[in-house]
């Protein structure tokens, strides 16, 4: 019965942000446990393997183009320099995104590395692409494919001690954002999440239809964590450690979508899928 039930969820259980009757799976970072993260041979990767989301982190540069990326910097464990080669640990934050153009990030090698924290992940050379250029490749991919649009996660990755040092005050990032969002008409299918509550209400205060997450990765109550942010997002989006059916309850009363991340076995896909989690954020779309 409870394999019924769980089949009978994953077939019924919908996304406020997709409003259709089919489970939303989450690549996160693309497809990372297969593919060098953040790069378009992830994103391609993961619609491939039926992601209906793809969620992703986005940096402002120096020339206010917005680079996909994880991390504010050249990561050492992930990437070669423009000649290719070794980046010291403690060097690689003399290569923050925020002081590079986007010319001189893509002459950076983002995938031959060997990641041992993915052993599974294919090894090409890569590099971290614009927000732009990924997505025009993503929609030529659906369009040729003809798949379903697919939906775009971008996380606003900003801090108070990062402003100005590793991207700029909320206000100015948002509005890069924003613009370049209405530029490639693709505002009806992204969702905006961030640990920062401020990008989220300068968002919410610009554009308060468009759809907003808020990630958590402390133990506040919803009702306190709701409060800071000031408003009732539609997602509410905790560590996958944090949820329990208590908690899906109360977030579904809220009229809030309740998203976990970052699920990478699949015992704990099901568990979650049964507390009656709204969709699944995974590094291992191909799992589920």
């Amino acid at each position: 019965m409870k394999h019924l039930v769980i089949s009978a969820m994953l077939i019924l259980a919908g996304t406020f942000c997709q409003a259709q009757s089919k489970f939303d799976l989450q690549g996160h970072r693309g497809c990372r446990g297969l593919m060098p993260e953040n790069t378009i041979p992830a994103f391609i990767k993961a619609i491939d393997l039926g992601a209906t989301t793809i969620e992703l982190d986005v940096f402002p540069t120096k020339d206010r183009q917005l680079v996909i990326s994880h991390e504010s910097y050249m990561m050492a464990a992930t990437c070669l320099d423009s000649l290719g080669r070794e980046i010291k640990k403690s060097d690689e934050k003399n290569f923050r995104l925020y002081q590079m153009t986007m010319d001189q990030i893509r002459k950076f090698d983002c995938g031959s590395k060997s990641y041992p924290a993915f052993p599974q992940q294919q090894r090409i050379k890569a590099y971290k692409p614009s927000l732009i250029e990924m997505v025009a490749a993503v929609e030529e991919y659906v369009k040729q494919k003809g798949l379903p649009p697919v939906w775009y996660k971008i996380e606003i990755k900003s801090s108070e001690s990062g402003d100005d040092v590793e991207h700029p005050k909320p206000a100015p990032y948002m509005d890069l954002l924003i613009n370049e969002i209405i530029s490639m008409g693709i505002a009806s299918h992204c969702v905006f999440q961030s640990f920062d509550v401020r990008p989220l209400q300068y968002l919410h205060d610009k554009h308060p239809n468009w759809i907003t997450a808020l990630l958590l990765s402390n133990n506040k109550s919803m009702k306190e964590n709701i409060a800071l942010l000031g408003y009732t997002p539609q997602i509410y989006s905790p560590d996958q450690s944090l949820v329990t059916r208590k908690l899906v309850r109360q977030v579904h009363r809220a009229g809030m979508q309740i998203i976990p991340w970052t699920v990478n076995k699949k015992d704990d896909m099901l568990k979650l899928i049964d507390l009656g989690v709204d969709a699944i954020i995974t590094d291992y779309p191909g799992m589920l």
